[in-house]
């Protein structure tokens, strides 16, 4: 069994503390991996502050071909990636061959939009006393950026912290979730390999209590946190002057109008609903039907979830595995036995053996339920009627998240209104809310987060405009 050091300005290192990973399937351990300790995270600001220094003097073709060459390491070793995924994470195989094509895809993006930083040119002669002057307006790199990961896409999304700080021309250091380590650790191996200067990289697995010195450190310049509400808002408490990115939890919702196509729509919500096994922030948990077309929705709905395959993630043709762990898989189903003894029924799945959470939909919901107004992120949706467009719209905005909703409908007006109406970061229109290609900006509204991922977003994020005034008469005789 192989024992993975961190890496500390670019070098490997061992220390004491160890921890197993295992493979949330059968429990087994999988991998040890090295802690990095306080004075480690101590060190790797430093690196990452002497880092920067090299980083951003590197040309904009120079970051462009770092980056290329690492979405080329990541293709190479797609299978290898791909094996960590599932054993690390209980990653279905399909789901983690698709992860690791859409990591090279955000590297290969972050690439190009790294000779896109442009700048402005600002005409300031508007009035006789600015006469000649003339304004350049020019993005730079912010400094050190602390990326800290979540578990559920370990390394797309540490793809989405790395690729545009390398692109802006900041250094980093990734902290991955102590349950899906092993990824990031790759990630920053081969990124050294594809030319990123070894100080301008670390990756340092630990506990997130322990990790929040880097989020206090003043002389990180950016943070970029993906995980839960409460950590992410705490993390912002204690940061500081820094900028602060937020990608955090969801309840989304899908709203399904009687001129939806039904199939369709059955089918990715059904996808939405449990890929993952539900662990996705924009996953579908709410689903509201029109009234006049409801008996129908939740018999194709119902059929298509109980045509999904539930088992062993190793097997390609998986379609639901287990949740990352016996605790949050509890969690959940104690959300849906306390929806059950407040009246909701449920149709199908409800059971829980070990960390597999059987995929369930509930009826006969209200918003007051925790299904409802809390993130599940556990393979559970909840399936609710209603009248009018209007009211959908209602429902769906209730309670404190906001990341994305879909609206399945013909009628443009519908999803204007929507568009208009609706208090999240994205409305997809004819899909679910667990749609996302990696240019697009994500993120969220209300206690969704702060800022935007996606390459283009995240470099405007993680770097600064400043100004610069020429006087063409100034000093001239």
């Amino acid at each position: 069994m192989e024992t993975y050091p961190i890496i500390l300005g670019g070098v490997k290192k061992q220390t004491e503390e160890i921890i197993s990973v295992r493979f949330p399937y059968t429990s087994e351990v999988y991998a040890q991996v090295c802690q990095a300790s306080t004075s480690d995270l101590k060190a790797a600001v430093t690196e990452a502050v002497k880092g920067f220094e090299i980083t951003k003097k590197l040309s904009s073709g120079s970051r462009a071909r770092i980056l290329t060459k690492l979405a080329d390491e990541i293709h190479r070793r797609g299978d290898e990636l791909a094996d960590v995924l599932v054993m690390e994470g209980g990653k279905t195989r399909k789901f983690a061959v698709s992860e690791v094509a859409r990591a090279e895809v955000t590297v290969r993006t972050s690439a190009e939009e790294a000779k896109r930083i442009y700048g402005e040119i600002i005409p300031l002669d508007w009035s006789d006393d600015t006469e000649a002057r003339t304004g350049f307006l020019q993005r730079f790199p912010l400094g050190p950026v602390v990326g800290i990961v979540p578990f559920n896409f370990p390394l797309n999304l540490a793809c989405h912290k790395l690729a545009p700080a390398i692109a802006a021309g900041n250094s980093i250091i990734l902290k991955p979730a102590s349950s899906t380590p092993v990824s990031s650790l790759l990630l920053g191996e081969m990124a050294l390999a594809a030319g990123m200067p070894p100080k301008a990289i670390s990756v340092v697995p630990c506990a997130g209590k322990r990790a929040e010195q880097l989020a206090k450190d003043p002389r990180v310049a950016y943070l970029s946190f993906t995980g839960s509400c409460t950590v992410g808002w705490h993390l912002r408490e204690i940061a500081g002057r820094k900028k602060v990115a937020l990608e955090l939890g969801g309840n989304a919702a899908v709203i399904l109008h009687e001129d939806a196509n039904l199939d369709y729509a059955a089918q990715r919500i059904a996808t939405g609903g449990f890929i993952n096994a539900g662990q996705v922030c924009i996953s579908v948990q709410r689903v509201l039907i029109h009234r006049p077309i409801y008996k129908r929705a939740v018999e194709k709905i119902l059929a298509a979830v109980k045509a999904l395959n539930v088992g062993d993630p190793r097997d390609p043709a998986t379609d639901v595995g287990p949740m990352i762990d016996r605790i949050k898989a509890e969690e959940a189903y104690r959300k849906v036995q306390e929806a059950v003894t407040q009246g909701a029924r449920i149709l199908t799945g409800g059971t829980l053996e070990e960390t597999m959470f059987a995929p369930t939909v509930l009826v006969d919901t209200n918003s007051t339920m925790r299904v409802n107004k809390e993130e599940v992120f556990a393979p559970v949706l909840s399936l609710t009627p209603y009248d009018d467009f209007p009211e959908a719209i209602r429902i769906a905005n209730n309670g404190e998240f906001g990341l994305q909703v879909g609206i399945f409908t013909q009628n443009i007006n519908r999803a204007m209104q929507a568009f208009a109406d609706m208090d999240v970061g994205g409305v997809i229109v004819n899909d679910i809310p667990t749609f996302r290609v990696d240019q697009m900006p994500y993120g969220g509204a209300k206690g969704s987060g702060i800022g935007r991922e996606g390459p283009r977003y995240a470099i405007e994020e993680m770097s600064e405009l400043r100004l610069m005034v020429i006087n063409r008469n100034g000093g001239t005789e």
